[in-house]
């Protein structure tokens, strides 16, 4: 369903955590620019850094404060293990948590994946005027995180932060 303050286009950073992929490498940041080309959006950036809290945060940093991107989407880092960092740092600067991205992520990751679904600390929030999902980095769990739940609503997301 279309609001009338929904954006029509919506530009977006795609940032991977990851301390072993390249670029070239990098399926899941592949398949979030594909998705959203698909649904005729704009990649205005794309870069591929270790999953360091320092680099991570510098980064989260200088894009949400760009009035030329609407959403960064990170993937990566999101997990239990001591290297995963993006959480914390993500929960750490945004200003408004979209609490129903995490639990519906899970939800919907329960009816593929199982029990394993709880281990995902994946989460969503508002920085300034910027939408900021962090999703794992499995490239199934970006499918689903994007087709089920992102681009849906991505548009009514950016027009409300808009206003």
């Amino acid at each position: 369903m279309h609001h009338e303050h929904d954006a029509s286009s919506v530009r977006v950073g795609i940032l991977t955590m990851s301390d072993t992929r390249t670029k070239d490498e990098d399926k899941s940041g592949a398949l979030i620019h594909s998705l959203l080309e698909e649904g005729r959006h704009k990649v205005s950036e794309y870069k591929v850094i270790p999953d360091d809290e320092v680099t991570i945060q510098s980064t989260l940093h200088e894009w949400t404060s760009r009035q030329s991107l609407d959403a960064v989407i990170t993937n990566g880092g999101t997990g239990i293990s001591a290297k995963d960092v993006t959480y914390q740092v993500v929960n750490g600067i945004i200003d408004k948590e979209i609490e129903g991205f995490g639990e519906l992520f899970r939800m919907k990751s329960y009816e593929e994946i199982g029990a394993k679904a709880m281990l995902s600390r994946a989460l969503a929030g508002t920085v300034g005027q910027t939408a900021l999902f962090a999703l794992p980095g499995s490239s199934n769990a970006v499918r689903l995180a994007m087709t089920d739940l992102i681009l849906p609503v991505l548009p009514h997301i950016v027009g409300e932060l808009r206003k």
